[in-house]
């Protein structure tokens, strides 16, 4: 069965997937999901989850936001991403990254890389325990993982980072930068954020 993860993140970098799955992952097409939208809304608790960062003054945020497909419509227009095969195996590499997300099938809301072709097409949604409507006081976004977004999504070219901006809206937090101060993240997830 052909397989592929609908990217609308940090996997929209080759270079980001490629750390993931082992592999080197060709640079992606763009492709679009309907029916859904992207917002920062997933949140991991900087003092209790796997990795806690502290901001450049010494201070430990209460949380880090990252990004997040719901369902629902965009009056912007279909969240893009991009499409990136993968075999059974890599499926279960990504749902380490992905932790704090529930893998969904998407498969009939993709559109695009070449009419897409997959049997079946995933992608990740926040788990309810990570799910945050509206961030908690004290909640920032790393600049590091801000930055490795728009950066893959210019790599797909100015469209897509213009479409990219539109349907993801402003920041709901400040961004800024942190330090890593402490790292336990399962082996197979070499995210940087």
């Amino acid at each position: 069965m052909s397989i592929a993860v609908f990217g609308y993140g940090s996997l929209v970098s080759a270079e980001s997937a490629s750390l993931t799955l082992g592999r080197s992952v060709p640079p992606p097409d763009p492709a679009r999901l309907r029916g859904w939208c992207r917002r920062w809304s997933q949140a991991r608790d900087n003092h209790a989850e796997e990795k806690t960062f502290e901001l450049l003054d010494g201070t430990l945020p209460s949380h880090v936001l990252g990004l997040n497909v719901e369902r629902g419509e965009d009056p912007a227009g279909a969240v893009n991403g991009v499409l990136i095969e993968l075999t059974e195996a890599e499926l279960d590499r990504l749902d380490i990254r992905e932790i704090r997300y529930d893998r969904v099938d998407v498969t009939e809301l993709v559109e695009g890389a070449g009419g897409h072709g997959f049997e079946r097409v995933i992608t990740y949604t926040a788990k309810a325990r990570n799910f945050a409507p509206e961030p908690a006081a004290g909640t920032v976004i790393l600049s590091s993982y801000a930055s490795a977004v728009e950066e893959a999504f210019g790599a797909l070219g100015p469209a897509e980072l213009d479409h990219y901006r539109a349907t993801t809206g402003a920041y709901p937090v400040d961004v800024v930068e942190g330090r890593l101060t402490r790292d336990e993240a399962p082996p197979g997830n070499p995210r940087r954020w």
